[in-house]
């Protein structure tokens, strides 16, 4: 089973003003933004990247460079418009602070699964585009690189908490619980039986453990079958990772 690790792009000038950006072009990372691609790039310096897809607006087209740049020898990024931000209409370029006034506004809190925005998308729309994407190329990535393959998908704020509602079995009305920061990681890993989330908008630790295992003698990918069935008691996850130098490869 294959591994995607959804990042969000780095802070923009537009996040950092209260705007909402949506699919205005030119909004650049600022330079907190980009420094907080700088760290992402570090915690996935230690893995070998099977497949890098990103939104293509600017943002994420920046924060996936960064990304890359960190790797040996990286794959070509692939530029997706299912990953791409989610067409607000009218919404497009206003204040938040403008937009808490509308009466739309509590819909998109309270049952965002109604909502369309005026001349724009709907939320549900976006979602199933999203997640659409996500399995897409996941199912491709293990079918070209075997099981424990890791990939990356750069997408934005919205686009991935409802890609982590969808894997997490949780309604659309309810994935405003989710909280989905700036250059944030989160993991899923996708199996016949379920989606397994393993990690939630992080902002710290190096990745080195979601490397797969050896394969043993006679498994040619080192997948054990655990992906069957959730693990009673909880499992006994992933083995430490190593230190930081002695996971790294020179250049």
């Amino acid at each position: 089973m294959a591994t995607v690790i959804l990042v969000r792009h780095g802070r923009t000038t537009a996040t950092a003003t209260g705007l909402l950006a949506g699919r205005t072009a030119g909004v650049r990372l600022d330079e907190v933004g980009s420094k907080q691609a700088e760290a992402a790039a570090e915690r996935l310096s230690g893995l070998v990247l099977a497949r890098v897809v990103t939104s293509p607006l600017e943002r994420c087209r920046q924060t996936t460079k960064a990304l890359t740049s960190r790797q040996g020898d990286p794959p070509t990024p692939i530029r997706d418009k299912g990953l791409t931000e989610c067409d607000y209409g009218r919404w497009q370029g206003s204040k938040l602070k403008d937009l808490a006034k509308e009466a739309l506004w509590k819909t998109v809190q309270s049952q965002p699964s109604a909502v369309t925005f005026p001349e724009g998308e709907s939320l549900r729309a976006m979602q199933e585009r999203g997640v659409s994407a996500v399995r897409r190329h996941d199912t491709q990535v293990e079918a070209e690189h075997g099981a424990g393959a890791v990939w990356v998908a750069v997408s934005h704020g919205d686009v991935i908490k409802s890609i982590l509602a969808d894997a997490l079995g949780t309604h659309l009305d309810l994935f405003q619980r989710i909280q989905v920061d700036p250059a944030s990681i989160s993991i899923i890993r996708y199996t016949d039986s379920r989606p397994y989330v393993l990690a939630v908008n992080t902002h710290e630790g190096r990745l080195d453990w979601l490397k797969p295992p050896p394969a043993e003698e006679g498994d040619s990918d080192g997948d054990d079958g655990a992906e069957q069935g959730a693990q009673i008691g909880g499992g006994a996850g992933p083995l430490p990772a190593e230190p930081a130098d002695a996971s790294r490869t020179t250049p």
